[in-house]
């Protein structure tokens, strides 16, 4: 085993410092020189050289110096050397060490005595401390306060010792006088931290005959007081009430730290509701008083915590935890929504609404760059609320309708799709929705946001005045027909020629023209038309968005214009009396959609109509030329009811995952009724009552805690050797979220006694051992627990591989047994999660890993296939239910999980089948590390088949 080391310097890998060099150095008299050559030596014999011959030349030239610096780095130099030989005697010169630590002990300055008494707290020769022990002692009662308290450290690392006991045997005594006269607050600190540690009894006797005062005590050792009462509580619950009693007067410390170890004992100790809401109280006051985020951010885990296990009291904290919205950190504002959203209920929702529009208003005025991203969180949160509890919607959904022209597209999108689910949900609010958002049409830009709320305009305009109102908002946004012009000149020219001089004037138009007075002008495709081919016309000047993105060549937007009007002309044929009108508005309605068709099949933009918007548009056309009622019925009604299954298998999901979180939270199927009425009282405060009955009610439940079930031990059993090894091992294997631990079971099979023997391992990925492997002595026939330690940094398929080596009596060389690899499968690491459509895009975009697998499977069903890959990886799939039924021989679904160390792993399944029943199509996976693509990759890859 390697030595501790209680040092770390930072050593610079130029070129070491050579032995002759230094001892030079130490024997010159220049202090700074000196030094120089200690720091050195220092660094040379912590990186592993021995340095022998400098050790006669530091006791004569380095020992008697005076300069502080010096003193320092001796005792350093000191604490790194070898003190024993190899039979673990003290080496007879150390007698000349001894001799000057005492003079350093009863030296005048105490700067001096108290670095000697920090290095023998790190010194573990008993030889060398035990003459030392009188000038310890005496240090005790020394005038300066930092002498003092190293003196505690000093006695307590002492009597820590194997033989520390008999060394100092009326220590505790000694330490508690100093702790009832010292005044300085670190040595008191330090006095009660050594009772607590070597003489627990005393430091409780102290603490109760004091209990009045622990409120006035430094904030040091009202820290160390809370460690007490942890550990006492743990090992005798009994005395618990008394003890909670000490953490409440501390609740009002003065200092944060102190104010935080308290509420977090509080709710390690207790489930009182008092208690709890104690706890909360103050959590919510650190989150208002600290200003560093990741104080902030660590008191909202609290906070999380808190709410899972005591829903009910966190209810009542909710507009406290709101508060922290304040802070402009975007990590700090998304957990406090996260918090907020999940302890909603009838009583509060309103409060809640109004906080978040009035979040929703600043976010308009601030020029804070991140104000976008805060207001989607915002109008996602306000969504879910809306969903929740319908009757707030009519509140915010004007509000947020402002927003469906913000610059952030994403922000937007969410209003618009809140916006498509309320107008359905809330039918009172239908009219006054689509009036407002016909009023704001204009303004949006995006084409995403324009698609959406085109599709609402088609579905709920139903009055006289609401469909002509739609009708002539989609007329006045596209702007002035046609939309672009030719030229009887072009018109005469040859394809050749013509594509010849939309290249020139393409060019021309993107580049500015110079003026006669020197100045530059950019030119219009509008002013060339009278002398180019066909070219766009960009309209006045308030021509509307969609006439916009459609010049860009946006034509799927153009087949959602089609679509929307056709909707609206077959709505005017039922509420409109005049055929005239309704003819007038057919008319108008084929000629945008021929001219959106002839804009796509010109040369004047640089792509052409895509078939699917094409075919759409077409479709639309002959539609709108000879209508019937079967396809009126699809238009008008076939349309509507998917959106309304859509939103039913939402909302369906969404209960489900509910009632499957309802089931694992509560043990119980009802609550226990407390009748504190019928507990004797014995003079117990009215929360230790508290505390007494939700003890019982733990012990009657069993703590809520269930255990591993012995079939799934079983299953983590590995056998790492054979039965006709000499040695045989297996290991139960259990992983945490960041470790995982080897429990190594070794059984000696022969009739001789294995000596040395050493379970060696190593490991593939990102792995790591903690510990060094030690040596065993094994008896015939007889066993050994070994236990093994190994970090995890990454989500990532790792393997532990490794031998046993040993030894016995009669072979002088060392026998070895390889044993089986063990794979810790990524599985254990990655868990369902769900993440909403938009999210999934985002991140599948931004992600740059993908692994790509082909599907080779022998299962011949499509959606058999999908349930065993769901199986296989752990995921969860987000594709609706109802969006995989049905016969097609097409299957496509999203599958998404979360590893424990926050990475997120994407899955898209696409499969075909063949004509001969068999399944084709790829798996592709993307995450934003390597290691988890690689990962699932083998995983699919390995399970995929199927069927065996």
């Amino acid at each position: 085993m390697e030595k501790s080391c209680s040092l770390l310097i930072h050593f610079d890998k130029g070129t070491p410092a050579l032995a002759n060099e230094i001892k030079e150095a130490l024997e010159a008299n220049d202090v700074p020189a000196k030094i120089d050559a200690m720091k050195k030596a220092v660094m040379l014999l912590l990186n592993g050289e021995t340095l022998p011959q400098l050790f006669i030349t530091i006791i004569r030239y380095v020992l008697p110096s005076e300069d502080h610096t010096i003193q320092k780095l001796l005792l350093l130099y000191l604490e790194i050397i070898e003190k024993t030989d190899s039979k673990g005697r003290v080496l007879p010169e150390m007698i000349l060490i001894c001799q000057n630590l005492r003079n350093n002990l009863q030296h005048p300055n105490e700067y001096i005595r108290g670095v000697t008494l920090r290095f023998l707290c790190r010194l573990n020769e008993v030889d060398i401390i035990e003459p030392l022990i009188p000038s310890i002692m005496s240090n005790l009662e020394h005038r300066h306060p930092y002498v003092r308290r190293n003196a505690i450290l000093a006695v307590m690392a002492v009597y820590k010792l194997p033989q520390g006991e008999q060394l100092l045997a009326d220590a505790p005594e000694k330490i508690e006088n100093v702790l009832t006269t010292e005044q300085d607050p670190s040595a008191k600190r330090n006095a009660f931290l050594m009772l607590f540690q070597c003489a627990q009894e005393r430091a409780i006797n102290y603490l109760l005959a004091h209990v009045d005062r622990v409120s006035d005590w430094g904030d040091l050792l009202q820290i160390v007081v809370l460690d007490l009462v942890r550990k006492v509580c743990r090992t005798n619950k009994g005395e618990k009430g008394k003890y909670i009693k000490i953490i409440i007067s501390l609740l009002n410390a003065p200092s944060a730290a102190v104010v935080y170890e308290c509420a977090g004992t509080l709710v390690s100790l207790s489930s009182a509701p008092t208690a709890i809401r104690a706890a909360a109280n103050t959590y919510c006051q650190l989150l208002q008083s600290q200003s560093d985020n990741n104080v902030k951010l660590i008191v909202l885990d609290r906070l999380n915590e808190l709410k899972s296990s005591h829903r009910e009291i966190m209810v009542d904290m909710i507009m406290d935890v709101l508060r922290a919205l304040s802070s402009p950190n975007l990590d700090i504002r998304r957990k406090t929504l996260d918090i907020v959203l999940e302890l909603i209920t009838p009583r509060n929702i309103n409060e809640v609404v109004l906080t978040l529009k009035k979040e929703v208003m600043k976010t308009q005025s601030g020029e804070l760059e991140k104000n976008g991203e805060y207001r989607q969180m915002l109008i996602q949160a306000i969504h879910s609320c809306a969903v929740k509890f319908p009757e707030v919607a009519s509140t915010v959904v004007h509000l947020l309708m402002d927003f469906l022209g913000d610059n952030n597209v994403a922000s937007a999108i969410d209003v618009v799709i809140f916006v498509r689910e309320i107008i359905e949900t809330n039918p009172k609010l239908r009219v006054s929705i689509v009036t407002r958002l016909l009023d704001t049409f204009y303004q949006i830009r995006a084409a995403r946001v324009c698609s959406c709320a085109l599709w609402i305009i088609g579905e709920y305009c139903i009055s006289l005045s609401e469909v002509e109102s739609g009708i002539a908002t989609i007329k006045q946004c596209l702007g002035d027909l046609p939309f672009y012009s030719v030229s009887e000149e072009g018109e005469a020219n040859d394809s050749s020629k013509k594509s010849q001089q939309i290249n020139s004037t393409t060019v021309s138009s993107r580049r500015p023209a110079v003026l006669a007075d020197g100045t530059y002008a950019t030119q219009s495709a509008a002013s060339e038309t009278a002398f180019s081919p066909p070219t766009v016309v960009q309209g006045s000047l308030t021509a509307g968005n969609l006439r916009s993105l459609l010049l860009t060549g946006d034509f799927f937007l153009g087949a959602v214009v089609a679509c929307t009007l056709t909707k609206l002309i077959l709505r005017l044929e039922e509420v409109q009396p005049s055929k005239v009108e309704v003819n007038k508005a057919t008319t108008n309605a084929l000629l945008i959609m021929v001219s959106m068709i002839q804009l796509g099949q010109s040369s004047a933009l640089p792509h052409p109509i895509d078939n699917d918007s094409y075919d759409r548009m077409v479709l639309c056309v002959r539609l709108l030329c000879n209508t019937g009622n079967e396809v009126r019925k699809i238009w008008l009604n076939s349309c509507h009811e998917s959106f309304v299954k859509m939103l039913s298998d939402k909302q369906m999901r969404e209960t489900e995952e509910i009632k499957a979180k309802a089931q694992i939270s509560h043990s119980q199927p009802d609550d226990l009724i407390d009748f504190y009425h019928l507990k004797s009282r014995r003079g117990m405060s009215q929360l230790e009552l508290e505390d007494a009955v939700q003890d019982d009610l733990k012990r009657a439940t069993g703590e809520f805690v269930k255990d591993e079930t012995d079939a799934n031990k079983l299953n983590r059993v590995l056998q790492l050797t054979g039965f006709s090894d000499p040695v045989y091992a297996e290991a139960y294997v259990t992983v945490h979220h960041y470790d995982i631990v080897l429990d190594v079971t070794v059984i000696n099979r022969t009739k001789e006694t294995l000596q040395n023997l050493c379970l060696e391992l190593a490991t593939m990925g990102d792995l790591k051992l903690v510990e060094r492997p030690q040596n065993y002595t094994l008896a015939p026939e007889s066993s050994k627990q070994i236990k093994a330690n190994i970090k995890v940094s990454s989500t990532e398929t790792g393997v532990i591989f490794g031998n046993i080596v040993y030894e016995t009596s009669n072979v002088f060389e060392r026998m070895v047994v390889v044993l089986n690899d063990i794979h810790i499968d990524i599985m254990d690491y990655i868990s369902p999660a769900v993440c909403s459509d938009a999210a999934f895009r985002t991140m599948w975009a931004e992600f740059e890993w993908e692994n790509k697998v082909a599907v080779n499977t022998v299962i011949q069903d499509e959606k058999e296939f999908l349930d065993h890959i769901i199986r296989s990886t752990n995921m969860k799939c987000l594709t609706a239910l109802s969006a995989l039924e049905g016969e097609c021989g097409f299957l496509a679904a999203n599958l998404y999980a979360k590893s424990v160390f926050g990475e997120d792993a994407l899955v898209n399944v696409s499969i075909e089948k063949q004509a001969d029943s068999k399944l084709s199509g790829y798996i592709r996976i993307r995450s934003k590390t390597q290691g988890i693509a690689l990962s699932l990759g083998d995983k699919i890859t390995l399970k995929q088949k199927g069927g065996s």
